[in-house]
């Protein structure tokens, strides 16, 4: 079973065609890579499957909903989560307090909670217990208390995925998750993300870090030019000679 599927999608912008009628689906479990060069439309794919952008043509499902075009809020709401390529925290916030602010993306206030103190105090609790858990998995326990804004940028990069997994995603969308962290970072990454499949959240990540991508991904599509040149497993791609000339090649060659 499908969790996402893209229908045609077409992006223009002007007399810029960014996507061409892209099909893509994802599956309801496991960690599926975007890789492409700059300027592919792999960004633009992410801001329209989140509802920053819409579509000139073609459908995004989410399940067996159509979310073409929804508010990115409620889209959120229904369980696809992402982050972004520049980090966005909330830099005056601690680091914990930040991923409580993902957490309470399914809790209520209003005026239930401030009649019943016991239970508001009960699911406060909760969040925080939650969020420290993740701060463990992440490996930012020890800088819980510390303002996000004094974090090294890896740091910051881990604490805006555990924000988003505090979210509670059905579906994780990582938009180079890997960018600025070194070798030790990355490596945490790559288990983090292993966990959060196997614990059965679906994971779709853009990424230009070819050993990351082919050491965690079950799937991986490739755009060149906003087309779909590619799709299917590790190994597929690497023997493909489309993307071994628009892509693995050049990318092969920087890591060597």
């Amino acid at each position: 079973m499908s969790m996402l599927r893209l229908d045609s999608i077409t992006r223009r912008f002007g007399g810029l065609v960014a996507l061409e009628n892209v099909s893509l689906e994802i599956q309801t479990s496991g960690i599926t890579a975007i890789i492409g060069p700059n300027g592919a439309g792999k960004t633009t794919l992410f801001n329209i499957i989140s509802g920053f952008n819409t579509p000139s043509a073609g459908r995004v499902l989410f399940g067996d909903d159509d979310i073409t075009g929804i508010a990115p809020e409620l889209i959120a709401r229904r369980g696809l989560i992402r982050t972004f390529q520049l980090v966005q925290l909330f830099d005056e916030l601690s680091v914990l307090e930040n991923v409580k602010v993902g957490r309470h993306l399914h809790t209520r206030g209003g005026l239930l909670m401030a009649f019943l103190p016991r239970l508001a105090a009960r699911r406060e609790a909760e969040v925080e217990a939650a969020a420290q858990a993740l701060l463990r998995q992440t490996g930012l326990a020890d800088r819980a208390c510390v303002p996000a804004s004094a974090l090294p940028y890896g740091q910051k990069r881990l604490l805006e995925i555990a924000r988003a997994l505090a979210a509670e995603p059905k579906l994780l969308l990582l938009d180079e998750p890997a960018a600025g962290l070194n070798r030790e970072e990355t490596l945490r990454l790559a288990e983090l993300l292993r966990a959060v499949a196997a614990a059965g959240t679906a994971v779709l990540l853009i990424e230009h870090d070819m050993t990351l991508v082919m050491n965690v991904a079950a799937q991986i599509a490739v755009l060149d030019f906003g087309r779909l040149i590619a799709n299917g497993t590790p190994a597929e791609v690497r023997q493909n000679p489309d993307v071994i000339a628009a892509y693995l090649g050049q990318a092969e060659a920087a890591l060597a």
